[in-house]
């Protein structure tokens, strides 16, 4: 059964705080240039605005917890594809960053 209302509250320690900050930097680099992605842009504007002020309880919107978990899933899904097309080395540094973004995802935006 779905649920009817859905908890947009979460609380982020320090390092899931600096993770997500570089990560929505990181999207909103990828589409600041393009006009169709005037949504996302606005979302992940927000988000980081929310990650940078100091409240504990980061109240997301609907939208912007979509948009947050499409990408961290998107993400998770390539990191994974480069870990396994590649050699000892590429593993080897893309593990913690697999972890740390596949952590973040099962333990805060999972259904």
């Amino acid at each position: 059964m779905k649920k009817l209302f859905s908890n947009y509250n979460f609380e982020f320690d320090k390092n899931e705080r600096k993770l997500l900050k570089t990560f929505c930097g990181q999207v909103l680099k990828q589409i600041s240039s393009d006009s169709k992605f005037f949504a996302e842009e606005k979302a992940f504007n927000s988000i980081i605005n929310k990650l940078n002020s100091s409240d504990d309880i980061i109240k997301l919107t609907k939208d912007e917890k979509i948009r947050l978990t499409h990408q961290l899933k998107q993400n998770v899904d390539f990191i994974k594809k480069q870990m396994n097309k590649g050699w000892f080395f590429k593993k080897w540094l893309y593990k913690s960053l697999y972890n740390q973004y596949n952590n973040l995802l099962e333990k805060h935006f999972r259904d």
